[in-house]
Order: C-alpha cells, then structure tokens, then sequence
C-alpha cells in the first residue's frame, strides 16, 4: 500500500491471514460474532504460550478473557477522548478488546473508524486490539465482522450516498439472495509477530521500504530493521 501513511505499525508491504466462513441467516447476531472472536482469542493465548515455552523470556500477559465493548460505550466512558484515545485507555485497563460497531455514526456526530459500506454489517463488526506494553498504546491485530446482507447493505449505502454501488455485480448477487451469508475478518501477520516477539517497529519483522528519516530514527532508538541482503 504505497499510499499508506508510514510509521513503526504500517509499512508499504501489507501481509494478513484472510478468513471466511459461511453462516446461516439466523447466525447473524451479537452472540454468533462473540462466539467467533472468542474461538480466535483463544488460539492468540494458545500461540503467546507456546512462544513463551520456546523463549522463556517472552512472558505471557494476555489476560484470560476478552473483554467486549462498543463504540457507542466507549464514548460515553470517554467522551473528552478522540477514538484513538478510548481505544488506549480501553486496551491498557483490560489487556485485550474487542471493539464492536465500527462505521456508523456516534452521537458526537463522528465516526469511531471508517468502515467501506458494503462489506462488514457495522452493528456487527469489530476489531480486536490488545495493551502493547512495548508502544504503551492499544494495538489491533485484527479486523472482522458478519458482512452485510441486503437490509445493512442498503442501508449503510444510503448512509454514505454511495447508492450508485447497487448497480455493481456483487451488489446486484447479494440484493437478489444469490449468495450466502458470512462472516470473516483479517489477522495481521506481521502484526501479531510484533505483539508476541514484542518489537517495536513492524520492520523487524519484515523487510520494506523506509526513508532516509525513518531509518535514521530506527538507529537513535537502537531499531534494527530488516534490510536486503545482496548476493554476490
């Protein structure tokens, strides 16, 4: 993503585990999403052990549940906060969040986060984010969310004016009932590395293109980032 504004968690190289699985119309609800995000939470705990059996000097600090909240409760905890802001505060009292309903508007009159309008349903979505003791910020590993049947999809259209979308192929499929329900989401590779190695910049996981400054930065802090080895 050459467009990307880059710093110590996004780099110019975007890698992420893609997931999707089909659901029955009746699973689209709050209980069926917490149920997925807690099958996943599980295998993060289940991965920082193992790292820790393998380094016993990476110690473990998931704490054993994740806790769920939403955008719109997020708000009213903090309303003097900016998003960002909650997020921090959130991830650093409870360790790991799931942060649900991302994409419509608060009642401040501003979003949490974008979301595109025609691929999570935004009153069933969320990120999971975890306390990174290392950045001292809340830090998201993942996104994901129960996409959008034809009722959310025509309504978060109208929402962000982009009605003229109907008219695309997807669109045309999921407003005529030709495809099933779902529920999917990404989980940053590089991210969770990150997280669990605990490094503070994303380019001592993998190798990218920095600038000149960035680099620089990287040295002051003793950062060592990934660089290209040539061969002979």
């Amino acid at each position: 993503r050459k467009e990307e504004d880059f710093d110590n968690t996004h780099s110019a190289y975007v890698d992420q585990w893609d997931w999707e699985k089909v659901i029955m119309p009746s699973e689209r609800n709050l209980s069926k999403l917490k149920e997925v995000v807690k099958s996943i939470y599980e295998v993060f705990k289940e991965t920082e052990q193992y790292i820790s059996q393998e380094f016993p000097v990476l110690i473990p600090i998931l704490p054993k549940n994740i806790t769920f909240i939403t955008t719109l409760e997020l708000e009213e905890m903090y309303p003097e906060k900016t998003p960002k802001e909650r997020e921090n505060a959130i991830c650093e009292k409870y360790g790991a969040v799931f942060v649900m309903q991302i994409g419509g508007l608060l009642k401040s009159g501003i979003k949490h986060d974008g979301r595109a309008p025609d691929y999570d349903d935004w009153l069933l979505n969320g990120d999971i984010l975890f306390w990174n003791p290392i950045l001292k910020r809340g830090f998201e590993v993942s996104s994901m969310g129960i996409r959008v049947d034809e009722e959310s999809l025509i309504r978060q259209l109208k929402e962000s004016h982009s009605e003229d979308r109907m008219e695309l192929a997807f669109h045309k499929n999921l407003l005529q009932g030709k495809l099933p329900q779902t529920i999917g989401g990404g989980i940053g590779q590089s991210r969770t590395c990150m997280f669990f190695l605990k490094k503070a910049h994303i380019g001592e996981i993998h190798l990218s293109v920095w600038s000149d400054e960035m680099r620089k930065e990287c040295l002051q802090h003793n950062i060592k980032l990934l660089q290209e080895i040539k061969l002979p």
